[in-house]
């Protein structure tokens, strides 16, 4: 069977062992093809009754004496997040406040870490946020911070960093280096073990940020040797908008490591409200201070959800579905001006595909006003298109394709409103 035969993506839908979890989210309107869920995920439905529970019978009716149990579960989220999407054993991840926050705490670590190394490394198509807090740490501890060229123009494919570009640029004098798992814009995939054994070779450590890998596919830090990472939990973690973010740290390096940011839930007797900071020498020694427990109790439905279904059947639908996509890319969409951005390879690539036009922004706009599939828009070219396993079908993915082909090649798109929203 074609897979431009509708037909296919519903065989597609009848095998999948995921299906039965797209009816515990939130759909109010069953003719939108949302692929967007790489930006925000879908709700899920137990997080509005735990949400309630809390309020009703926690919040309400303990009022602070519900502190005793609160006061620990940054710790128990995180251990939740290691355990169903990022292969950490117990007591090395944290959920609390924002990724950006999380990178610069890490990134301080690591450059207290490594004292007389002053050359930093990231690449030019790294998520903005971490490009700028790198920026700032140059600026202000007067480091060397170089920055790979590995957008258009530069030394890589698909924007995707390997160990040969990246060795060119290690030395002795290199703290570390801060790859994504998955290029926000083009959707590669980085060899995590590679690139961590690298540059540990050099002495250097190594931060990663699996924001958009996180919930999407297996990463194994334990068994990859990872140091450091960062992460979000809103996209394929389905957790929220502004939902607590989570940060790794290698038990094998907890105790080298000394955050910039020492908060009161850091300290290692932390009600004895003692002059003097003494970092706690387990994972809570890296967190800052009160954790949103409403965000949290998000978080724990979320990814309960995801290790029940498990991160490898998870990882298996994105391969599926991503490659459907490039094959109607291939029938559909190569003619119509668009290039595709992301590789091949369902290994080297994560749960989104990257498209580019000349005239991305006014399509992925037309997309929403005219034909209700939901993508995204990145600079300068690009639109995002992802499934979401849990919450998305093969059909819903196979529609959106379909509209958007007859969107382009009908140049509807060309009649849009401008969007007044800053968000793209």
């Amino acid at each position: 069977m074609a897979v431009t035969d509708r037909a296919y993506a519903l065989e597609l839908d009848s095998k999948d062992k995921l299906s039965k979890y797209r009816e515990k989210f939130v759909i109010s309107n069953s003719d939108i093809c949302y692929l967007d869920g790489n930006s925000l995920g879908r709700l899920p439905k137990e997080t509005i009754s735990a949400i309630n529970s809390f309020l009703l019978e926690e919040w309400g009716t303990q009022v602070v004496e519900g502190w005793s149990t609160w006061v620990d579960e940054a710790q128990k989220t995180g251990n939740l997040i290691g355990r169903a999407a990022l292969g950490a054993d117990f007591g090395q991840v944290l959920a609390c406040d924002t990724t950006s926050v999380n990178f610069y705490q890490l990134v301080g670590a690591a450059l207290a870490a490594r004292p007389g190394r002053k050359t930093i490394i990231i690449d030019s198509a790294n998520f903005p946020t971490d490009r700028y807090i790198l920026q700032g740490f140059a600026k202000t501890h007067n480091l060397n911070l170089i920055t790979i060229n590995n957008e258009e123009g530069g030394e890589a494919e698909h924007e995707q960093i390997t160990p040969a570009i990246l060795e060119k640029y290690l030395s002795d004098d290199v703290a570390f280096v801060t790859f994504e798992v998955i290029q926000y814009r083009s959707g590669a995939r980085s060899d995590i073990k590679a690139i961590t054994d690298l540059a540990r070779k050099y002495g250097a450590l190594t931060i990663w940020d699996a924001s958009h890998a996180v919930g999407a596919i297996e990463m194994n830090f334990d068994a990859n040797g990872v140091d450091l990472a960062v992460g979000c939990t809103y996209k394929y973690g389905n957790s929220g908008p502004g939902s607590p973010a989570w940060l790794y740290v290698s038990k094998k390096i907890q105790n080298e490591l000394q955050v910039p940011i020492q908060g009161w839930f850091a300290q290692r007797d932390q009600f004895a409200m003692g002059p003097d900071f003494e970092k706690s020498l387990d994972i809570r020694g890296f967190q800052i201070a009160s954790p949103s427990i409403i965000g949290l109790r998000s978080i724990n439905t979320a990814f309960s959800m995801i290790g029940e279904a498990t991160i490898d059947a998870i990882a298996e639908k994105c391969a599926i579905g991503t490659h459907m996509m490039i094959e109607l890319y291939d029938a559909w969409l190569k003619d119509l001006g668009f290039t595709l951005n992301t590789p091949r390879n369902a290994k080297a690539r994560g749960g989104h595909i990257s498209l580019v036009h000349p005239e991305a922004k006014e399509i992925a706009v037309g997309l929403r006003q005219f034909v209700n599939v939901i993508p995204d828009y990145r600079v300068p070219n690009s639109i995002r298109l992802a499934i979401s396993p849990l919450a998305t079908s093969y059909v819903e993915v196979w529609d959106g394709f379909a509209r958007l082909r007859e969107l382009v090649a009908t140049k509807k798109y060309k009649e849009i409103k401008e969007s007044e929203s800053r968000v793209t």
